[in-house]
Formats: structure tokens, C-alpha cells, sequence
């Protein structure tokens, strides 16, 4: 409770608490609170302008706006988070069996890490998915190698900081298997850094996976994407703004959400910093 308190008292802590516990009800819920099938077509309805049948307005084929972006909160949401999980577990177990392997193994890992990071994330998920074909699990998988070495950079060096302190050396004194070492204190001494690290690279997931459906190399129609969203906005412009002005709306509420909830965590858990509370 205390740290849901300090968290609200940083500048934008409320917001991004609020933000980010309404996209996640919103995409959990969405079954019960979409108010029409999201690829449900009605032809007669199309292009239609907000209205008490449709709050948001219809797309180009009379889909409903508000029910497509409600289904692209959970897309969104459930991308960024598998992206997250896979590549914080792979970077994490990398970066610590980095720290603690012998230097040669050590500076061939980091080599990796500086290859990959050496491209603008967009660039590499970009190529990466231009070669391997688009698709729901394409781009989870491609966007994860893209920010793996975020994770392992941060849990090396948090485990180079750690593995010669003096409780990592009585561990090892009495016998304690590299493992267990591992498991019950480098990792949970390394992990609040990384926790903070995840929750700011969400919105950056989420903007990658927009960034991709908008092109037409992410979610393929007819699953809503807020990138497949814009994508049609954007091509009917001419005929109607809400599709693209909704669409981004969400966009940008959903990373500021998290973006700003990164940095109130930073904050909260710096001990420095927590002191200006």
C-alpha cells in the first residue's frame, strides 16, 4: 500500500496508475464491454460519424470504431507484454551467465548484445520482419530478439556490481551450488532495476507493433491493431477523422500511460530520489 502511496505522489504517478489499470480492464473485459462484434461488416453503416448507435463512428466497412479499438487494447496489451516476458527471461538468464562466466564467454555475449543494440529498434524489427513474413507470432518473436540485450545489458551490469559482495562469498564458502546462488540472491537483488526497465519499454512495444501494422508487416486484418487502425484512417482520411483521430487517441493515452508509469517507478524505488518524497 505504501508504495501504491509514494507512487501516486510523483508527477504523473495518479495518471499513469489510472491509464494503465484502464487499459488493462478494458482489454481483459472486452467481450462484455465491446458493444458489437469487432469484425462485424455492415456496408450501410460505413464511414458513419459518432452517434448514440455508434459512440465512435464505423470504419469503411460499417465496423465499429470503439469495439475494434477495444479488441486492439487487448492485441496491444497482449503483444507487449509476451514481447516483454520473453525477452526480459532470455536477457536476464544471459546477462547473469555472462557476469559470471569466464571473460571469454563474457565479451562474445556482450559482442552479441552490441551488434544487435548497434540498430535503431525500428530498423532491425523492421528488417526482421520484412525477411521472416508478418503475422501475430512473427512479430512477437522478432520484436523479442530487439530487446533482449536491453534486459541482459542491465543484468550484467547490475550482477558485476553484486557477484563479489560479501554474501555472494559466504554463499560460496559454504558450499552453495552456482544455482541456488543465482536463484535466490543475484537475481532478486537484480530485478528491481529490470522491473522499472520492462514497464518503460512497454510503450515502446507497443508503438514498434503499431509502427508494423500501419505498414502492413504486423497483425493482419481482420484482427484489430490500432496500427491496422490508423493504417485505415489514414486512407480515409478524406472522408472521415474519426477512425484516425480515435485510433491515435488510444495510442498515445496507452504509451504515455506506461511511459510515465516507468518513470514514477525509477523514482519511487531510487533511493535518492525516494528521499524527496
Amino acid at each position: 500500500m505504501q508504495a501504491f502511496i509514494a507512487l501516486s505522489r510523483r508527477p504523473g504517478g495518479t495518471f499513469a496508475m489510472l491509464a494503465v489499470t484502464l487499459l488493462c480492464l478494458v482489454a481483459i473485459a472486452a467481450p462484455l464491454i465491446a458493444p458489437y462484434a469487432p469484425n462485424a461488416i455492415a456496408p450501410a453503416n460505413r464511414l458513419m460519424e459518432p452517434s448514440w448507435q455508434h459512440l465512435l463512428g464505423t470504419d469503411h466497412l460499417g465496423r465499429d470504431i470503439l469495439s475494434r479499438l477495444i479488441y486492439g487494447a487487448r492485441v496491444a496489451l497482449g503483444i507487449s507484454l509476451s514481447v516483454i516476458a520473453i525477452s526480459l527471461s532470455t536477457g536476464v538468464a544471459l546477462g547473469i551467465a555472462a557476469a559470471l562466466s569466464p571473460r571469454a564467454i563474457d565479451l562474445a555475449v556482450v559482442g552479441v548484445f552490441d551488434i544487435v543494440t548497434s540498430f535503431p529498434s525500428i530498423i532491425l524489427a523492421l528488417a526482421l520482419v520484412a525477411v521472416f513474413g508478418p503475422g501475430l507470432g512473427n512479430v512477437v518473436l522478432l520484436v523479442s530478439i530487439v530487446f533482449i540485450p536491453h534486459f541482459g545489458r542491465v543484468a550484467r551490469a547490475q550482477t558485476i556490481a553484486i557477484r563479489n559482495s560479501p554474501f555472494i562469498e559466504a554463499e560460496k564458502v559454504l558450499g552453495a551450488e552456482t544455482w541456488r546462488v543465482v536463484l535466490h540472491h543475484v537475481t532478486p537483488n537484480i530485478i528491481g532495476p529490470i522491473f522499472v526497465l520492462a514497464c518503460m519499454d512497454i510503450p515502446v512495444v507497443i508503438t514498434i507493433e503499431a509502427g508494423l501494422s500501419f505498414l502492413g508487416l504486423g497483425v493482419r486484418p481482420p484482427l484489430a491493431s490500432w496500427g491496422n487502425l490508423l493504417n485505415d484512417g489514414y486512407t480515409y482520411l478524406d472522408q472521415s477523422v474519426w477512425l484516425a483521430t480515435f485510433s491515435g487517441l488510444a495510442l498515445v493515452l496507452a504509451t504515455l500511460g506506461f511511459a510515465l508509469l516507468g518513470e514514477a517507478l525509477r523514482d519511487t524505488l531510487d533511493p535518492k530520489l525516494r528521499k524527496a518524497l
